[in-house]
Order: C-alpha cells, then sequence, then structure tokens
C-alpha cells in the first residue's frame, strides 16, 4: 500500500533538490565572474567544456560530481571553497 505523504515526499524532494542545483548555479555563476569570465560561453569554450551545457548548468541542471570538480578546477576553486557557507544563500 502507498500512503498519500509518498506523493507529497517525493514532490518535496524534488523542489528541495532543485533548489540545491539552482543554488550551485548561482555559485558556479558567481565564481566564473570571480575567475574574470563574464560571459558563461567563453569560459566554457576555454576549458573545454561544452558550451550549452555549461549554461545548463548555472541555470540549475543536474551536475555529476565529477563534471563539477573539472569546472571548479578551471575556476582554480576547490570543493571545499566552493561548498563553505553553501546554505548561507
Amino acid at each position: 500500500m502507498t500512503s498519500k505523504n509518498n506523493g507529497n515526499s517525493k514532490k518535496e524532494t524534488e523542489n528541495e533538490e532543485s533548489i540545491y542545483l539552482k543554488k550551485i548555479g548561482d555559485r558556479l555563476r558567481y565564481f566564473r565572474k570571480k575567475a574574470g569570465y563574464t560571459n558563461s560561453e567563453y569560459f566554457a569554450y576555454e576549458n573545454n567544456i561544452s558550451r550549452p551545457q555549461y549554461g545548463k548548468y548555472e541555470a540549475g541542471a543536474n551536475i555529476q560530481l565529477n563534471t563539477l570538480i573539472k569546472i571548479l578546477k578551471a575556476m582554480n576553486v576547490t570543493l571545499e571553497e566552493f561548498f563553505t557557507g553553501f546554505n548561507e544563500y
């Protein structure tokens, strides 16, 4: 048997995930600009990252950890620095 709460719980989880992905996108944008790239397409091109896909990451699309690490290396940002204060925003 499935209760009605499972549906709500799934929606809450999906909403929470989209909030976190949006925060990741916002932080990617922040650190890209901090690295001196005003344009996301130029950053992606310079670092051999798919330009359309990188734009999606900044918009809040799902991102794999190894991809995030690759992007952060290009920005000269550590995972620790990237996630420091993450929940404060």
